[in-house]
């Protein structure tokens, strides 16, 4: 990643920043920054003891406290003071292994390169080992203070594992030879005592523990700046300042604070493991963010040192693999605290001017899943309600929002567009926009679309057309008419019609799109809201149904749906005006409610008499449905007859073949 992006100061947090967003960064960045501070305390308390060993009358605490404040200093003043310093420890940590090296202790007559673990069992021993090799970050945590980040840190940082591994590997097989696991066990300075001269060593230890202690100090600080900038952690204004040298004071000065809180509790043993799997957690995420930028195949990852992509995939599985081998209890706090984290930046509702992949990923997701899904053909089971919902004038038409947020939520998606003249196209995109945004923050999809026309059918056909060859094609038409009651908005409508030339009367208008619909194999829902009712409770229902009809499977999918979003009641209504055949038209009803899967509270009404006659006297409901003939002539005439005769908001439906109630 590093040889892609210049990523900026904070090192891991700002990686995964950029990646997955401040969340994911933050979520892993506080814990990693608590991890590192602990990791300088534990190092601190390692030299203290190596000094006590060399010292026994020297007191702990003073120790601890004054080796602190020295690397608190040095870290505190500049980074290139730390660096300078870190070459000095680096030579004394030279001569100590050296001297080691040197030794004339005489060689076991048989090495034992792999001991019993007769203490403590291998993943323990690990979990307790780990936090020494973590400087692995040490270069990324310094990146805001590099000058060719891209550069040094891959080529540091790999120069540095490679010549650690060889110096872990051979004092370890120099140690095998040497000494058996009885006393290696038993003697801490085993290393010492046997050294060409041991002094060199204990000055060794003592450098090694001060390195990895002021690499942490360094490192930790602008982490926490780097958080703060971002507004991710409380007290952001004071812990966000830098001096002119670009150093990171006030943080250094706070991290310093929360080690000595560390160094007073005393041994961290019992943290090493949870230091452990914050470590190991992060690391994890960075192999992530590689695999997952490496899979979506984005032309703006282009890094210039490239892995195969099972080299991240295996780093992100193992590092969870080992967390759980380590200490299960462990690695359960761990990611429910990277959990809790998440959420609370979640809710802090986070913005960056820099952006990150996250929407691009789950872009490529669902390309990859619409890809599959072509493969196979379109089931009546996956039916969901996908609006396709034309828009004269956004500016008044907010009535039938709320009724179709019902009607789709939350499994549905809407896809508004609008026909409008070229010089009022941006006002127009302004106001479907204002008009969708209430969808839009309760998590319905929502997408929209302003077409430059002048001619609203032809706009709409070329609508239709387009969309029905894409992957997330909608499947329903839904129309207003009539009923709405009108604002007093002055002159922008009678603009629009004098631009907006309408060829054709409402009802011809109905009739042309419902026609175009169902061409493209689409269903139709029309809506007629009471200018005075709306949809009264939003409880009942009443779902009109024509003995022998087809013409009702989208009837009865809407009156689900709006079932589950009002919680009412639906009711089974259907006319005739032949008395015999009551009782059977009752076992007609009860047959399609079991079929259908509908609730035990759904009633039944056969109603006697004319179809028109039975509206006045059908049950109340909040919304009537109805289905709609193909064969009707003037689909407007049935719909304002039906609509006068109920006093209610009515929905008029065809099915389009491809909606089953019974799947």
């Amino acid at each position: 990643i590093t040889t892609n992006i210049k990523i900026g100061a904070g090192g891991a947090y700002s990686i995964i920043s950029k990646s997955l967003g401040l969340e994911a960064g933050g979520s892993i960045g506080i814990p990693l920054y608590i991890a590192q501070t602990l990791s300088a305390a534990l190092y601190i308390i390692g030299f203290t003891e190596a000094w006590i060993r060399v010292f026994p009358g020297h007191p702990y605490v003073v120790v601890s406290v004054v080796a602190w404040a020295i690397l608190l200093v040095v870290s505190a003043v500049s980074a290139q003071l730390a660096i300078r310093t870190q070459y000095f420890i680096m030579a004394i940590v030279g001569v100590s292994v050296v001297s080691f090296v040197l030794t004339r202790a005489v060689p076991v007559p048989e090495p034992i390169l792999i001991g019993d673990f007769e203490d403590a069992g291998f993943w323990q021993v690990f979990a307790i080992y780990f936090p020494a090799v973590t400087g692995i970050m040490a270069g990324a945590n310094m990146s805001g203070d590099l000058k060719d980040p891209r550069r040094s840190i891959p080529v540091g940082t790999i120069s540095a594992i490679l010549v650690t591994m060889v110096v872990y590997i051979g004092l370890a097989y120099a140690v095998s030879r040497i000494g058996s696991p009885e006393e290696l066990r038993s003697n801490q300075l085993f290393m010492v005592d046997n050294a060409l001269w041991g002094p060199a060593v204990l000055a060794g230890i003592m450098g090694a523990t001060l390195s990895s202690a002021l690499g942490s100090m360094l490192g930790a600080p602008r982490m926490l700046q780097a958080m703060a900038a971002q507004q991710i952690v409380p007290f952001h204004q004071t812990l966000a300042v830098k001096t002119k040298t670009n150093e990171p004071q006030n943080a250094a000065l706070f991290t310093g604070a929360a080690i000595l809180a560390a160094l007073v509790m005393g041994n961290l043993d019992v943290l090493a493991s949870l230091i452990t799997m914050f470590f190991l957690i992060t690391y994890g995420t960075l192999n992530l963010v590689v695999f997952i930028q490496q899979s979506m195949n984005i032309i703006s990852f282009r890094p210039t040192f490239k892995i195969p992509r099972f080299v991240p995939l295996a780093g992100a599985m193992g590092c969870i693999f080992i967390m759980l081998l380590i200490n299960p209890i462990f690695s359960v706090i761990a990611l429910v605290t990277i959990v809790v984290i998440y959420s609370w930046l979640t809710h802090r509702e986070l913005e960056t001017a820099e952006g990150d992949i996250r929407g691009g990923l789950f872009l490529a997701l669902a390309e990859r899943a619409s890809h599959l899904a072509d493969k196979f053909p379109r089931h009546h089971v996956t039916w969901k309600p996908d609006f396709l919902v034309p828009v004269e004038d956004p500016e008044e038409w907010a009535g039938p929002l709320l009724f179709i947020k019902n009607a789709t939520y939350p499994s549905g998606s809407i896809f508004a567009f609008t026909i409008t003249p070229e010089e009022y196209a941006e006002q127009k995109e302004q106001a479907l926009n204002d008009l969708l945004l209430p969808l839009k923050e309760q998590n319905v999809l929502v997408n929209s679309a302003v077409i430059e026309g002048n001619d609203f059918l032809s706009g709409a056909q070329s609508v239709i057309q387009t969309l029905r060859g894409g992957a997330f094609r909608p499947n329903t038409l839904f129309l207003t008419v009539g009923g709405l009651e009108k604002t007093n908005t002055p002159s922008f409508r009678q603009r629009m019609r004098q631009k907006l030339s309408l060829s054709v009367k409402q009802g011809d208008t109905v009739t042309q799109l419902v026609s175009l619909t169902l061409k493209h194999k689409m269903g139709v829902v029309i809506l007629r809201q009471h200018p005075r009712m709306a949809f009264g409770m939003q409880q009942d229902v009443n779902l009109w149904l024509r003995d022998k009809s087809p013409n009702w499977h989208l009837a009865m999918l809407l009156a689900l749906q709006l079932q589950l979003n009002w919680e009412g009641k639906i009711n089974l209504v259907t006319a005739t005006s032949n008395p015999d055949d009551v009782e059977r038209l009752y076992s007609y009803l009860e047959q399609l409610s079991d079929q259908a899967r509908l609730s035990s509270m759904t009633d039944f009404y056969v109603l006697s008499g004319n179809f028109l006659d039975t509206l006045k006297i059908a049950p109340r409901a909040d919304i009537n449905i109805f289905g709609l003939s193909t064969h009707v002539d003037t689909p407007l005439k049935f719909i304002e007859d039906v609509s006068a005769s109920i006093k209610s908001s009515c929905l008029f439906v065809i099915d389009s073949g491809y909606e089953s109630a019974l799947a």
